[in-house]
């Protein structure tokens, strides 16, 4: 179970991913970020260790708003290896230095996330302790364990996540609201991970945030 610290963040996310994101090929925004946050939830490291955050962003320096998936890990110490993956550092207020990574690259965050499109794992309260969040669902029509061995690759609609057996688990980074239902996920698809969020002028609407197809 992650426990929540409500302390100070030297910097905070959000000037973390300001520097970050117009780094990234799928970001359609301006050269300087204006983020606020806008939703998300977290996920459960079993072995209590890695903090996992999907958090939903809105950014008003684009020539509209836009809703972006930014999922991270927390970790207090580097990630061997991953240093391609590296967000930033910052300066926690009761747990010290903390290595902030793109959660697609972190292996610990990437099982959770299929456990949760299994129905194995549940969404976490991204500001609560202990508290699931009933409003994030995950569905999978599969059977059998998912893979975890998950590479996963930028471009210009995302970050797709690509297992050796043909597998692929597409992450929508800009995301669009299309309502709830037995028709959310898109044709031809074996999953998906749905929830909310909140719009610039306070409407709270739901999407699509991840879609899973088999070979």
């Amino acid at each position: 179970m992650a426990v929540i610290h409500h302390t100070v963040l030297e910097p905070s996310k959000l000037e973390l991913l300001e520097a970050w994101l117009p780094t990234r090929s799928w970001y359609r925004g301006g050269e300087r970020p204006q983020l606020a946050k806008a939703g998300g939830f977290r996920l459960d490291d079993p072995e209590g260790e890695v903090g996992i955050e999907f958090m939903v962003v809105t950014d008003a320096s684009g020539p509209e708003p836009a809703a972006l998936l930014v999922p991270l890990t927390y970790r207090g110490a580097p990630l061997e290896g991953a240093e391609q993956a590296l967000v930033g550092t910052m300066e926690h207020g009761v747990l010290g230095r903390r290595w902030a990574y793109d959660a697609c690259q972190d292996p610990v965050a990437v099982a959770q996330l299929t456990a949760l499109i299994e129905g194995r794992a549940q969404a976490q309260d991204q500001n609560v302790t202990d508290a699931p969040d009933g409003e994030v669902t995950g569905s999978c029509t599969g059977k059998g364990h998912l893979p975890t061995d998950f590479t996963a690759v930028d471009d210009e609609e995302g970050t797709r996540l690509a297992a050796p057996d043909g597998t692929s688990l597409r992450l929508h980074r800009v995301l669009r609201p299309v309502g709830d239902g037995p028709d959310l996920a898109p044709p031809g698809a074996i999953g998906h991970i749905a929830g909310p969020w909140q719009t610039p002028d306070g409407t709270r609407v739901r999407g699509l945030f991840a879609v899973l197809r088999s070979a």
